[in-house]
């Protein structure tokens, strides 16, 4: 079976997590995360991870476990950030606390995150120290990431950078997929260096992956995108669109720029949204954000081609780096 491409690995996964078995009792516990486990989704993080071992020659049968536990962990931050942002639909169906209740969203997410830990010790070998200390650093940056945009929440549009924002998806979004890249490396047993140009392959990612997620909330197809456009205006998110547009505006854009995002209560949300794009496209905001996408996805490009393998063994990665970044406008 040919390796070297994309599709082997997503149905790897596929898989696995379709042979996996997650309920258990009590069922009030165990309900929730079978759910949220068979939902779907991208599976982008096992995937990374097993590309990642198979680059380095390593054993697929060793990095399973470590699959199972980077996509359960991603999935417990999904069912608490769903609580914490009270978002009613997850992959369009009800979120834990809404088909069952919020108590059982903490306690099914806490049990998800121990059961990361638990499928993370079915790795085997002398690498399993730092498999474990990789993850640990990425959950706790993580979590630091989700309190930043948390804190930007309370914050005026003034009071956050641009530097800041970059920071905190780095830390939310990018270091997930940067880790998985790293820790499907390590079981393979490849050489620090290695590790460290993979590592930051993923971080420029995981960056531009976020990125192109804020421009396509704005200008994205919503029947392709599966979101309504323009929903981070409706709910007032300093992401790098209105961040970098209040960089682009002169004096009086400004001024309406912040004046829509300091608008809690809107009486016509359509309205501010045309008022918000108009604004970025005033100051040519759309190309400036696609300008940052490609440095990001350019600095990603150079990170994998520095990386000293056959460059048919890339071919995965590089699949699956068009797939994000290709996505539909």
């Amino acid at each position: 079976m040919d390796m070297n491409n994309l599709k082997y690995y997503f149905d790897c996964v596929e898989r696995l997590f379709a042979e996996e078995q997650f309920m258990g009792t009590p069922t009030e516990l165990y309900a929730p995360i079978d759910y949220t486990l068979r939902l779907g989704g991208k599976r982008i993080r096992p995937t990374l991870l097993l590309a990642a071992n198979a680059l380095f020659g390593g054993r697929e049968d060793e990095a399973l476990g470590a699959a199972l536990g980077i996509e359960t962990f991603h999935n417990f931050t999904l069912l608490h950030d769903d609580l914490m942002d009270r978002s009613p639909l997850r992959r369009g169906q009800p979120t834990v606390y809404i088909k069952w209740d919020e108590n059982t969203a903490v306690l099914s997410g806490d049990t998800m995150y121990a059961l990361s830990w638990r499928y993370m010790l079915r790795t085997p070998g002398a690498g399993l120290r730092e498999v474990l200390a990789c993850f640990n650093e990425t959950a706790i940056e993580v979590c630091e990431g989700q309190q930043k945009d948390m804190n930007f929440e309370r914050r005026g549009m003034d009071e956050v950078r641009i530097g800041d924002y970059l920071d905190m998806i780095r830390q939310k979004t990018a270091v997930l997929l940067a880790g998985a890249l790293k820790i499907g490396a390590l079981i393979a047993g490849a050489p620090a260096g290695e590790v460290e140009r993979l590592y930051r392959f993923g971080i420029h990612l995981g960056l531009a992956f976020q990125l192109q997620d804020d421009l396509l909330d704005g200008y994205g197809d919503t029947a392709v995108f599966g979101k309504k456009t323009g929903q981070d205006i409706r709910d007032n998110k300093k992401t790098y669109l209105p961040l970098r547009a209040l960089e682009l505006c002169d004096a009086a854009q400004a001024a309406e720029l912040r004046a829509l995002f300091a608008d809690k209560v809107c009486d016509d949300e359509e309205a501010k949204v045309r008022r918000a794009l108009a604004l970025y496209e005033a100051v040519g905001l759309r190309a400036e954000v696609e300008k940052a996408i490609a440095d990001e996805f350019a600095q990603a490009q150079e990170c994998l081609s520095a990386i000293r393998v056959d460059e048919g063994l890339k071919t995965p990665l590089r699949e699956l780096m068009e797939s994000l970044i290709g996505r539909k406008k």
